[in-house]
C-alpha cells in the first residue's frame, strides 16, 4: 500500500514533466541513486540512466515542466487536520566565473561577503513536530527585477489560495519588515516573522483631540532598548528540556512605521536558566500577524521548526547535488531547480517503506532523515521500477561541418539591483512565472 502511493506520485510526476521527460525522469533516479559524484555529467554513468551522457544536458534543455500541475499535485499530498505550517527563506547559488549566464545578481551574505550568482527562493511544508524533513512545494529563482520579499509573497499567495485550511507560515528576519507584511496583506495566511534585534515598532494612537491629521503612530518600541518597553500583555515561564527555564513576553497592538494598518503581536524569548555549561542564547524576538494566534507556549516553539528548511538547503546541495552542475542557460538552471522539490517529496512517500541500512559508522535512527531514506532508496526504486521508457536507437549525428566555426558566446554584466526600484505588481510576477513554465 505504501509503495503503491509512491508509484502513484512517480506517475504523475512522469505525466507532468513534458518534452523529454524519460530522460529527465532517469535523471532523477540517477540522483537518488547516486550516494556521490565527482560531476554532474558522472550522473549518466548511473545504472538507472540507460542514455548518452549528452542526453543529461539535452533533456533540461528541452524540458518544459508544468509548474502548475506540478504544485497541485504536490498540494494534494500536504495532508494535515492541524493548520498546515509553512517556512519560507531564499538561498544563493554562487556563479561567479559564469559571465555567459544571464541575469547573475550580487548577494551579500554574513560573514562571507558579497557573492555573484543567482537566488532562489523556497517555501515548504513542515509535516512534522521534530526531525529535519521540510517538503518545497515551490523552488524558483528570484529574477532580476524581483526581491526576496516580493517573491516570497508571490509564492505564499499561490499556495495558501490551494491549501484547504489557512496556513502559518515563518519567515527569518529578511523578511521581519514593512515590505513583506504589506505585500502580504490580503493573503489569506498567518505570519509568524523573526524580528532583528533594532527593530522599532509603533504601537495605536491616543485619543484624537480634534486638531490636525489624526496620529497613525503611539509610543515608541525599541526592541533593544528596555527603558521603552511598555508593561507586557502576556507573560510566560516554561520549562524547556532542550534550553531550559524559558521565559516568553508578549505586547499587543503594534506595527511598522510603513504599516500602520497591521497591528502585529510582538514575542520576546528569553532562555534564563540554559540547560548544560556554557550555553548562550541571544534574545529571540518575534511578530505574529494573523486571526487565531496559537498559545503562547507553542507558538515560539513553532518558529524553532523553521530551520528544518536550513536543513533542506543543506541536504540539496550536498546530497542532491543541486548547485553542482555549472549551465550555461538560466533556463536550464531553473529547470534543474524545478526537480529538487520532485525528488524530496518521492523520499519523502519512500520513508515508511524504507528498511534502514546504516554504514558501519552510522548509528542507527528511530525516524529516518531525508538523506537516511535516500540511502536505502535503490532497494525501492528495483522493486516499484520506473514509469520511463527506453531509449530509441537512431543514427549518428553527422556533427559540424568541416571548417565550421561557432561564435562566441555573449557576455552578460551582472545585475546590480537597487533599492530605490518599486516592486513589480503581481501582473508582472504572473507574467514572468507563466513565461518560466
Amino acid at each position: 500500500m505504501i509503495l503503491t502511493q509512491l508509484e502513484e506520485f512517480r506517475q504523475a510526476i512522469y505525466d507532468c514533466l513534458g518534452k523529454a521527460k524519460d530522460a529527465v525522469f532517469e535523471l532523477m533516479d540517477a540522483v537518488l541513486t547516486s550516494p556521490s559524484i565527482q560531476s554532474f555529467v558522472s550522473l549518466s554513468q548511473s545504472p538507472v540512466f540507460r542514455r548518452q551522457w549528452p542526453s543529461i544536458y539535452a533533456a533540461l534543455h528541452d524540458s518544459r515542466p508544468q509548474k502548475r500541475k506540478l504544485l497541485n499535485l504536490l498540494i494534494e499530498e500536504v495532508k494535515t487536520e492541524a493548520q498546515p505550517f509553512l517556512a519560507g527563506d531564499h538561498t544563493f547559488w554562487p556563479r561567479p566565473d559564469a559571465k555567459t549566464l544571464k541575469e547573475r545578481t550580487f548577494h551579500g551574505e554574513r560573514g562571507v561577503g558579497v557573492g555573484i550568482g543567482q537566488s532562489y527562493s523556497t517555501l515548504a511544508w513542515i509535516p512534522e513536530a521534530d526531525g529535519s524533513w521540510a517538503l518545497p512545494l515551490r523552488h524558483e529563482r528570484i529574477t532580476s527585477f524581483e526581491t526576496p520579499t516580493s517573491r516570497a509573497a508571490f509564492q505564499l499567495k499561490l499556495v495558501s489560495r490551494q491549501l484547504e485550511k489557512r496556513p502559518l507560515a515563518a519567515y527569518d528576519r529578511g523578511y521581519g519588515n514593512a515590505k513583506f507584511v504589506q505585500a502580504t496583506e490580503k493573503i489569506d495566511a498567518d505570519l509568524l516573522l523573526r524580528l532583528a534585534s533594532n527593530r522599532c515598532v509603533w504601537g495605536t494612537p491616543g485619543t484624537y483631540k480634534g486638531r490636525g491629521a489624526p496620529c497613525k503612530h503611539g509610543h515608541k518600541f525599541k526592541l533593544n532598548d528596555p527603558q521603552t518597553w511598555p508593561v507586557a500583555t502576556e507573560t510566560l515561564e516554561v520549562e524547556d528540556l532542550k534550553f531550559g527555564q524559558v521565559k516568553v513576553m508578549r505586547w499587543s497592538g503594534f506595527h511598522f512605521l510603513q504599516s500602520p494598518n497591521r497591528a502585529m503581536e510582538i514575542i520576546r524569548v528569553e532562555v534564563i536558566k540554559p540547560v548544560g555549561r556554557n550555553r548562550k542564547f541571544q534574545p529571540l524576538w518575534l511578530a505574529w500577524l494573523g486571526q487565531t494566534m496559537p498559545p503562547l507556549d507553542d507558538l515560539w516553539q513553532k518558529y524553532l521548526r523553521r530551520f528544518a528548511l536550513e536543513h533542506w538547503y543543506r541536504f540539496a546541495k550536498q546530497r542532491l547535488y543541486w548547485t553542482h552542475p555549472q549551465f550555461g542557460s538560466t533556463q536550464a538552471a531553473e529547470r534543474w531547480s524545478d526537480l529538487m522539490p520532485l525528488l524530496t517529496w518521492q523520499l519523502w512517500l519512500a520513508r515508511l517503506a524504507c528498511i534502514d541500512s546504516p554504514l558501519p559508522w552510522q548509528s542507527t535512527q528511530d525516524k529516518l532523515s531525508p538523506g537516511r531514506v535516500a540511502q536505502a532508496f535503490p532497494l525501492i526504486l528495483a522493486t516499484i521500477g520506473t514509469p520511463a521508457q527506453p531509449p530509441k536507437t537512431r543514427g549518428k549525428s553527422p556533427g559540424r561541418a568541416q571548417g565550421h566555426q561557432p561564435p562566441s558566446r555573449k557576455r552578460y554584466p551582472t545585475v546590480k539591483k537597487h533599492a530605490s526600484k518599486k516592486p513589480k505588481t503581481e501582473e508582472s510576477l504572473n507574467k514572468a512565472d507563466s513565461t518560466a513554465a
